[in-house]
């Protein structure tokens, strides 16, 4: 991992971006902003799963003339995004909106920018420059388009980024010119590694904070894999104050699977059980799929981050599970329980479950009444081995 890059700081409604605060997790409402209740509902189950900060579409006065009662309601920082009108990025500004994101693709006319500019400074809103693939190449102009489109076939990557590296800087002098700084960056593209090069890019240009994502990702299924592959590789280098992983579905997954990304690199701390499960292989004997999927569900009650193991077998399933504070080591139709490396039970397959999920309660409790510490990756396992070890000696008793 590479130390963090030092950028600007921007206070978003109380979420501090940049700097030296934690990487923050955002997501955007997919309802219509003027059907209020609906909104707000959707923003409350993103800060529920733990997003920091929520975008909102405002492209029509009805949604702007939305936001003071959103707002009043919003347990988090509410975002406007602005595209194509910049009369709604001043409406939120004075209905109190806690930042701005403009498009320098499709906001480009300087004295509107220059007045969007103003409102914000005069209220202490941040802006996001949100640059995009999508909307980078000129639409105006058809000889500067023609020129444009002309070197991108010939080098689609790095032209695409140099054309979207050269927006940024453009759209960025008029910021300059305002000495208006409470800003954001993003560079976003549908290709993980157009992401990954822009990103790196723009972190050699300026010391504003990025806001990591990449567009049109598709369903979580596939989304996924491209997000990771771009956004992880950005934040392990470390580039990256603010992060979304966009889906076509649900965006409470996005935030699970970006507060999942920032938990595995170590910028974000887990509230919540982490379950790790070894691959399914021949050796398995029970049914490890539908066990892990069942505990999954469990934990999901749990508010103490207890690192819990599920493993198949007990060939691999001990070193792997080193560092866990519950493990169960399952075959043959039954499982051996270990807790903080000590064997408590074994139990059927039948009550493996139960059993597991009243294990990992108990050691919870315990964490929270201070009796017990979380592990530190160091709880040395014994294997339940069945098979007489390598020295020939027998395996330990299991605890009936």
């Amino acid at each position: 991992m590479t130390p963090r890059r030092k950028t600007r700081q921007v206070d978003i409604g109380g979420v501090l971006i940049g700097g030296d605060a934690p990487v923050a997790v955002q997501s955007m409402t997919s309802t219509y902003t003027f059907e209020i209740d609906k909104t707000v509902a959707q923003i409350r189950s993103l800060a529920e799963a733990g997003c920091d900060i929520v975008r909102v579409a405002v492209p029509s006065k009805q949604d702007t003339e939305a936001l003071p009662s959103i707002l009043e309601q919003s347990p988090v920082p509410i975002i406007a995004d602005v595209h194509f009108h910049y009369e709604r990025a001043l409406e939120a500004v004075e209905h109190g909106i806690h930042k701005i994101r403009l498009n320098p693709g499709n906001i480009s006319d300087r004295k509107q920018v220059d007045r969007v500019i103003a409102a914000c400074r005069g209220r202490g809103i941040p802006i996001r420059v949100g640059v995009n693939e999508g909307s980078v190449v000129e639409r105006r102009d058809k000889d500067i388009r023609a020129a444009q489109q002309t070197a991108i076939a010939e080098n689609p990557r790095a032209q695409l980024v140099a054309l979207m590296i050269r927006t940024l800087e453009d759209y960025m002098r008029i910021f300059d010119e305002n000495d208006f700084h409470d800003v954001v960056l993003s560079l976003k593209s549908i290709d993980a590694r157009i992401v990954i090069d822009a990103y790196r890019a723009a972190s050699e240009r300026f010391d504003l904070p990025m806001h990591l994502g990449l567009t049109h990702a598709g369903p979580p299924e596939t989304g996924r894999i491209r997000s990771i592959a771009s956004l992880g590789t950005l934040l392990a280098e470390g580039i990256g104050d603010t992060i979304r992983i966009s889906y076509a579905a649900d965006p409470v997954f996005e935030v699970d699977d970006a507060k999942e990304l920032l938990c595995s690199l170590g910028l974000r701390p887990r509230v919540e059980p982490e379950l790790i499960a070894c691959p399914t292989c021949g050796r398995i004997e029970i049914d490890l799929i539908k066990l892990v999927a069942e505990v999954r569900q469990k934990l999901a009650t749990i508010k103490t981050p207890v690192k819990v193991a599920v493993m198949g077998c007990v060939v691999n399933g001990p070193g792997e599970a080193e560092g866990a504070d519950v493990a169960i080591f399952a075959g043959k139709g039954r499982g051996i329980i270990y807790v903080q490396g000590q064997q408590t039970r074994t139990v059927s397959e039948a009550e493996m479950l139960d059993a597991l999920y009243e294990e990992c309660l108990a050691f919870a409790d315990r964490v929270e009444k201070g009796e017990v510490k979380l592990s530190s990756d160091a709880v040395k396992i014994v294997p339940p081995d069945p098979l007489p070890r390598a020295d020939g000696s027998t395996p330990l008793s299991v605890i009936k």
